[in-house]
Order: C-alpha cells, then structure tokens, then sequence
C-alpha cells in the first residue's frame, strides 16, 4: 500500500470517481445479505476505512470494487484490469472467492491465502472483514438472534469461528506492517463485539 496516503485531492481524484461509479452501476440492485440496504454500501464503508488508514487511491478504487468480480455479472479481472489497471485489478482478484465451492472450502482457501498477500491486498481484506463484522454487530444488536443470524447458512459458531481465525491470520500479517496499525485495532474492536454475540452454552 505505497504512498503517503490520500490527500484531499486524492480522495476525489478521476480513478476513485470512475471506481465509485462503476461501483454504484455494477451492484445496481443488489442489496446486503438479509437487509433491503442496497449492496454498494458496503463497498463505500470499506473504502472509508481504507481511507481512515492512509490507504492509497489504489487500494480505495480497490475497496471500492472489490466485489464486483465476485458478484456482478459481467464483470472479470481482465475487465477491472482494462479500466483500472493491474494494481488495481490485482488487488481485487485477490480477495475474490471462487464461485461453485462449498462454504467451508472458500473460506478455508481464504484463509490459506493471507500469508501470500501483498500489503495492499491484506489491507483491502481487513477492511472488508472489519466492514462486515460491524454490519452484523449492528443487526444483532438490533433485531432478535433468529432473524440476524437466519440469512448465515452455517449459522453463529461456524460465523464467528471462522471471523476469528481470520482475523489472527489477517492481524499476523498486518503486523509486519506498522503504518496499518490502526486498522489492525479497528478489525480486532469490530471481531470483539461480534464475540460478544457468541450463544452461551454452544
């Protein structure tokens, strides 16, 4: 995650505004697992994040499409790569799932990928993490236990297990880099309260 961060030019620069509107048409009806929020959201807040830690404009145009691989049609690598370049389309290729997997094996690929990320890819992982830990923090905190946790197939313990491996292997490595200490902290705080939420006596 080169340079010195996004100054206040950066953050409105021609490449996050093309990867904020590319953003907005590619997830155009799609919302967040469970909730009538429109899906780009998220991909926002893990810009913001990045943003927060001194990310790049890189790795924000990242953050911003992350997703858009994974769950847009039409959208592929060599597309992100044609329109944002390979740093950009790397990133994201880097933190995309492969589709056709069962639950267990894509994250469990995802987790033995960590310790092959470059820092910009680490970063852009911890962010969506930390992004997505919130959001059900937040549900959870709101709404009955059956419904927060009804669209998560495996259900609480395999859902918080699984956060927390993650996040030792994704903190590990964020380790190696001080100037992402911030959003080591920020992804630990967002594991702690989803912990909170753990059913007692499972």
């Amino acid at each position: 995650m080169s340079g010195e961060g996004p100054s206040g030019a950066g953050l409105f620069s021609p490449g996050v505004e093309r990867a904020l509107r590319t953003a907005f048409e590619a997830h155009e009806g799609q919302t967040r697992k469970g909730d009538p929020i429109p899906y780009v959201t998220h991909s926002v807040h893990v810009a913001l994040i990045l943003a927060r830690a001194g990310a790049d404009e890189i790795t924000l145009q990242a953050g911003l499409l992350h997703d858009v691989v994974e769950d847009c049609p039409g959208w592929t690598a060599e597309r992100i790569e044609e329109l944002f370049g390979s740093e950009v389309a790397g990133a994201v290729a880097a933190v995309t799932e492969t589709k056709g997997q069962s639950w267990e094996q894509r994250k469990q690929a995802a987790l033995d990928h960590v310790p092959h990320m470059d820092e910009r890819a680490v970063a852009l992982k911890a962010a969506d993490k930390t992004h997505n830990m919130r959001s059900l923090t937040a549900k959870l905190d709101a709404a009955t236990p059956e419904v927060a946790w009804k669209p998560f197939s495996r259900g609480p313990e395999a859902t918080i297990d699984y956060a927390e491996r993650l996040v030792a292997a994704l903190r590990a490595r964020l380790a190696e880099f001080p100037k992402l200490a911030s959003l080591s902290e920020d992804l630990q705080g967002a594991y702690d309260a989803l912990e909170a939420h753990r059913p007692k006596g499972e």
